[in-house]
């Protein structure tokens, strides 16, 4: 069904742009009869492209139905002058995204720097793995590319290229090859990734002039970013396409599943895609004839992504089993990693209450009169 046969039934197209406390922005796709009336008698009164702020019908609420940041859904009753609706539906996902929450991605801008902060390998490895597990296409962009030679960029792009990633460089600051990115963004939802500090959100700012987001300064001390996105917001490129600024952070969760895991780095797919391990189930550490361990260099990366996994696999088992006999130990103030060690069996080493005792000794009392 169009857009057009939407706003017939009562009903108009739209996308979640923004969320807010039970609020939804949502940028509506056409506008009906009552809004282009309005709009002739005073265009500068509305908005355009039509934009609403929306409430979620109880019925959405009571079947468990959530919204997220674009999501396609249909608004109906809108009160053009109050400048509110009601969505009524929400339409079926093309993807989605648990962290970031939002719907109907189509790619993964991933934001680093060269200098300041510096490039750290590990760092954006365990990136480029959390945004594969998405399955969603990938680009890596480096900023601040002014800091350094050429010859080091070149260096640079030989070293992700190994990785099997194409890199653009550029800079905001002198303006070289925004326009080249901004290209790959057109007629697309994309969603801007990154750590803090690198210069995701003062990319958005050049490539749309309107979403003035606030930019911070990297920390001295640290040399990481502070954080300066508190939420998730879609910004309409001029060129089309939606732009989704993230909260940035420093270290992504290794929550996949670990035998999914070597899938996610493209230069061990490529190995597995003209030789075989020997094991169906193979993990590629110590197991015989493995076809993926080797001297490539993200393979230490592996080993240490694949622990993260199995423990948090096996976190997620002890609490879906509260009769397992391991606890999960953390180590106080974040010195060290958490570790698993035997739970004490409660009934067994549990030191009985007097309150306990003396009862247990008037009933022996009463049984034996």
């Amino acid at each position: 069904m169009t857009g057009e046969n939407f706003a017939a039934t009562g009903q108009l197209l739209g996308t979640v742009v923004a969320v807010q406390a039970n609020f939804y922005r949502v940028h509506l796709d056409q506008e009906d009869g009552e809004m282009r009336e309005m709009r002739e008698q005073d265009p500068s009164h509305l908005p355009y492209p039509p934009l609403l702020l929306c409430t979620r019908r109880t019925r959405l609420k009571k079947i468990g139905q959530q919204v997220m940041v674009g999501d396609r859904v249909l608004v109906e009753e809108p009160d053009w002058a109050g400048g509110r609706g009601a969505i009524a539906d929400v339409l079926p996902r093309q993807s989605e995204l648990d962290r970031p929450a939002i719907a109907n991605v189509n790619q993964i801008l991933l934001v680093f720097a060269v200098a300041d902060p510096p490039l750290e390998p590990y760092q954006l490895s365990r990136f480029l793995i959390k945004a594969e597990s998405t399955d969603l296409d990938v680009l890596l962009c480096l900023n601040k590319s002014d800091l350094i030679s050429v010859q080091e960029q070149q260096k640079v792009s030989d070293r992700l290229l190994s990785w099997g990633y194409q890199t653009i460089f550029i800079s905001v600051k002198d303006g070289i090859n925004t326009d080249q990115a901004g290209k790959y963004l057109s007629n697309k939802i994309t969603v801007i990734a990154g750590p803090s500090g690198v210069g995701k959100s003062s990319l958005i700012n050049t490539l749309i002039d309107s979403a003035k987001l606030r930019v911070g300064e990297v920390s001295g001390k640290l040399a990481r970013g502070r954080h300066t996105t508190r939420h998730i917001e879609l910004f309409e490129l001029p060129s089309g396409g939606l732009l989704a600024d993230t909260p940035g952070f420093n270290q992504p969760d290794m929550d996949c599943i670990p035998e999914e895991l070597i899938h996610y780095f493209p230069e061990a797919r490529k190995r597995l895609a003209i030789a075989s391990c020997r094991f169906s189930d193979c993990l590629h550490r110590d197991e015989p004839e493995c076809a993926v361990r080797g001297d490539w260099e993200r393979y230490q990366h592996y080993l240490e992504f694949l622990d993260a996994a199995i423990a948090h696999q096996t976190h997620l088992h002890q609490q879906a089993d509260p009769e397992s006999t391991m606890k999960l130990k953390s180590k106080s103030k974040g010195k060290g990693q958490s570790q698993y060690e035997p739970k004490l069996e409660s009934k067994k080493y549990r030191r009985i209450s007097r309150k306990t005792q003396l009862q247990d000794l008037q009933e022996l009392y009463r049984d034996e009169e």
